[in-house]
């Protein structure tokens, strides 16, 4: 039991030490790039920047312990940085200190949720989240975040907004307050980590960056000249504390805590099982780790950490550096913990504009268009599910793009299982295939006395009228010369209480027309069904083969079924 909730105690006793070089180096890296980024992104929250330090601290230590992947790097992302800035700015909240608490308890909350889904063995909850709804929501998201540090790039006061054209408003009218200098540190800034970038990932351009952003303050005193800085950076690690709100706003975080829990659980997910992809000496545990998100956000919240989860840049940079297991991420959380013990009064002279910059580069690269491009040209249902996430995410808002988005995914799936494929088969010349008509047109023989059918999906109350409607159709196209029909069952793993009644309907109308019908095909599951439900009663053993050619010999040749073919048909369950 301990193994399972601490996956350490499996990987740590048969810890080779030809992983601590590759442990230290991708831990070191990580750590640097953490800094930085873990206080551009709080900005993005709306906190001060060491509650990124703080959020990238003790969350690392228990996912260590706790996750099942040895590569994933945890800490603040830019992604849930939004959502607590849109989830808590729109609450009515006194001042800053108010603002932070309600963070901290945001981060208590959600991680609560993660923990208990984890008990319930609720990891299958991602599958609800379609990489259309991903790619769409992402886009849009990484859109907003850019745009909202736009204030610190320009160097003046906008209002700021979770919907994109009324932050595109704010920000044209305090486009004339703009900073030259500002903007200046800023887009070399962007320039300098793209060009690093492009030369090696592996160095660390933000934190070149900011060295380069302190020093040029700090020599010219760029201060003096309107250049906006962090300022007085909080030194020493954050004490234990217990997160406490007013126990009348719980509800009000109620719906933020539940879609930052699924969507940071989306993102940490997808990123460890990209990377597992690599990796052959363990495996994912999508419930696990929901654990362990869970217990980091639950305990980081009583070091006054806000929401964290996998980030996708600093777990491909840990596993291209060596990473091979959690020690990595507890060096990373090392660096953090030194740097704020001794570094922080070296922030001093940070400029907003280098923190906004390293934003800028981390989110533009979530937008995808490549995949809106290769929908459009092989599923244009999915790709309008893509652009209507998109559009109501940048106008609408982040919860809301996010949960419509979710809904029109689980609509397009009703809506594709209420009107599934159904094939008219016939044989292909000189065998015993039995493939659809429409591909095979010129290869196959098709019988005007037998239909033959397959339906590839369950049955069940939202498709059995489309079944109906459909099989009614091919048999009236045969009105004068039909005499049996052959429903091909392999693609059917289910069939429902209204499916069945209407099942026992037709065959009724059937046998009144003295039409056959016989089943082919049918799996375990489904026999079940039928012996259960008293539909092999009505039909008739006779009426059940284990393949097609089976049931069409025996409607052509009169061939009966041998033994073995008799009790393959209708084995079912506890019965032979």
């Amino acid at each position: 039991m301990l193994r399972n909730l601490f996956p350490i105690l499996e990987w740590f006793p048969n810890y080779k030490k030809t992983y601590l070089i590759g442990d230290i180096s991708a831990g070191i890296t990580v750590g640097i790039m953490l800094v930085p980024q873990g206080m551009a992104y709080a900005m993005i929250a709306g906190l001060p920047p060491v509650f990124g330090l703080y959020a990238s601290l003790i969350p690392q230590l228990v996912y260590a312990i706790m996750g099942t992947s040895r590569q994933l790097a945890v800490g603040p992302v830019a992604m849930d940085s939004l959502l607590v800035a849109s989830g808590l700015s729109a609450l009515s909240l006194s001042g800053m200190d108010e603002y932070i608490s309600m963070a901290i308890f945001l981060t208590l909350f959600m991680g609560s949720i993660q923990f208990f889904l984890g008990l319930l063995r609720m990891g299958f909850l991602v599958n609800l989240l379609s990489k259309p709804v991903i790619s769409g929501f992402t886009s849009a998201a990484a859109i907003i975040i850019g745009l909202s540090q736009l204030k610190h790039l320009l160097g003046t006061s906008i209002k700021m907004s979770n919907q994109v054209h009324i932050l595109l408003k704010n920000t044209l009218n305090t486009i004339e307050d703009t900073n030259l200098i500002t903007l200046t540190i800023g887009i070399l800034a962007m320039i300098i980590m793209k060009k690093i970038k492009s030369v090696n990932r592996k160095i660390p351009g933000a934190l070149i960056v900011v060295v380069l952003g302190v020093f040029s303050v700090y020599i010219f005193d760029l201060n003096e000249f309107g250049v906006k800085v962090i300022g007085v950076v909080p030194k020493g690690l954050p004490g234990f504390s217990l997160p406490t709100i007013d126990f009348s706003r719980i509800n009000e975080l109620s719906s933020i805590a539940i879609t930052l829990a699924l969507i940071s659980f989306m993102e940490s997910i997808s990123v460890a099982k990209a990377v597992e992809e690599n990796h052959t000496e363990y495996e994912i545990d999508s419930n696990q780790e929901l654990l362990a998100l869970g217990g980091a956000n639950i305990i980081g919240a009583f070091f006054q950490s806000y929401p964290i989860t996998g980030g996708f840049s600093r777990t491909a940079v840990n596993d291209q550096a060596g990473a091979k297991t959690g020690i990595a991420s507890i060096v990373s959380a090392a660096i953090v913990g030194l740097t704020l013990l001794f570094l922080t009064p070296l922030f001093y002279f940070l400029p907003n504009s280098v923190l906004a910059a390293i934003i800028m580069v981390a989110v533009f690269g979530l937008i995808d268009v490549r995949y809106p491009i290769r929908l459009f040209k092989n599923g244009k249902d999915e790709f309008l599910l893509l652009v209507i996430t998109f559009v109501i995410t940048l106008i609408v808002g982040l919860k809301e793009g996010m949960l419509l988005g979710i809904l029109l995914s689980l609509l397009l799936l009703v809506y594709r299982s209420s009107k599934p494929h159904f094939a008219i088969l016939g044989r292909i010349k000189e065998t015993n295939y039995f493939k659809n008509i429409d591909r095979f047109r010129n290869d196959v023989e098709i019988s005007n006395s037998i239909l033959i059918i397959r339906f590839d999906a369950q049955l069940y109350f939202g498709n059995k009228d489309y079944f109906k409607n459909e099989l009614y159709k091919q048999i009236r196209k045969k009105e004068e010369t039909i005499k049996a029909v052959i429903l091909n069952a392999e693609a059917i793993n289910y069939i429902d209480s209204s499916a069945i009644h209407t099942l026992k309907t037709i065959i009724k109308d059937l046998q009144g027309q003295n039409i056959r019908f016989l089943i082919a095909g049918a799996i375990g599951p489904t026999r079940d069904i039928m012996y259960n439900s008293g539909l092999v009663d009505l039909m008739g053993k006779s009426n059940f083969f284990v393949v097609t050619s089976e049931a069409f010999e025996n409607l052509t040749n009169k061939t009966e079924k041998n033994l073995l073919q008799e009790k393959v048909s209708l084995q079912v369950k506890n019965l032979m």
